[in-house]
């Protein structure tokens, strides 16, 4: 069989992508699941012992503790984010002019274009003591005392609805895009109210945008470590300081192997749930 361009291309490009997954992605997971198995040696970092102490250290109360401050954390993120987006890509997916649609996609965008390190020291300006709103509070008379907004958990979860929104905010445009505004005219016909509309057609045909959108927010925002160190000072421990922790500072390269492990499993388990609700929404009809 003769090989055309396409052809040649296609398997470069394949070969490319598969070459980089496994170099980049596979083998440095196959190494830190090995070293999550070893013991910590304070010359060379590890030492070639066997050993399930760092699984089982992962049960002390004190890691539990952080494993479901970084759970809630994550979650209430997740829905401030959904709260915040959806009317957002709701009225974006309805804007007829494309011109106009397209700045409005382009300033979700242009916050990439800065470092996320960059942006989060910008937040912390302006939650400060004599940041921008408590100046603007104090200058209307609303408050007579500057507010402690900084190293608090609001202060964390504002950062992190900053940093993933516009996660948020795309899978749904995705989805309310192709959304048929017919099927909203109908129930209207047949007496249902807005309520129930938004509830029993909007809410289900949005499904995969929400719970694409949901993932890519709640995912991240388990595992963001630089946004608790910025905003909430020593005062914020989610999973990720406690792996950069025990990486740059404890030297403990095992138990930070072993804790980057157990996220890496919550991930997997909340992608197989994702996978499993999709394809369940698929023989429902509602995909």
């Amino acid at each position: 069989m003769k090989m055309t361009e396409s052809h040649i291309f296609k398997y470069v490009t394949i070969g490319i992508i598969a070459f980089w997954l496994i170099v980049f992605v596979f083998f440095p997971n196959i190494l830190v699941f090995i070293v999550s198995f070893l013991t910590r040696d304070e010359a060379n970092l590890i030492a070639l012992d066997l050993t399930f102490d760092n699984y089982l250290k992962l049960l002390d109360p004190i890691y539990l503790q952080v494993l479901i401050d970084s759970v809630i954390m994550a979650f209430v993120t997740t829905v401030l984010c959904l709260i915040a987006a959806f009317p957002f890509s709701y009225i974006l997916s309805r804007v007829q002019s494309a011109s106009r649609k397209n700045i409005l996609l382009m300033l979700i965008i242009i916050p990439f274009w800065t470092s996320a390190l960059i942006r989060t020291y910008a937040i912390k300006i302006i939650l400060t003591t004599n940041g921008l709103i408590n100046t603007f509070l104090l200058k209307l008379d609303i408050i007579d005392t500057p507010l402690d907004m900084l190293y608090t958990q609001g202060a964390v979860i504002t950062g992190l609805v900053y940093t993933l929104l516009p996660f948020m905010i795309l899978p749904l445009y995705a989805t309310l895009e192709k959304f048929d505004t017919r099927v909203i005219e109908a129930a209207s016909d047949l007496g249902a109210n807005k309520f129930h509309t938004f509830v029993r057609i909007v809410i289900p045909l949005s499904a995969p945008g929400i719970v694409a959108g949901s993932l890519l927010v709640f995912l991240p925002a388990l595992g963001l470590f630089y946004i608790p160190d910025i905003l909430g000072g020593s005062k914020t421990l989610l999973i990720g300081n406690l792996v950069k922790n025990q990486f740059m500072d404890s030297r403990n390269w095992p138990f930070g192997s072993a804790v980057s492990m157990m996220l890496t499993i919550i991930m997997a388990l909340l992608l197989l749930a994702n996978y499993r609700s999709i394809k369940s929404m698929s023989k429902k009809g509602v995909l």
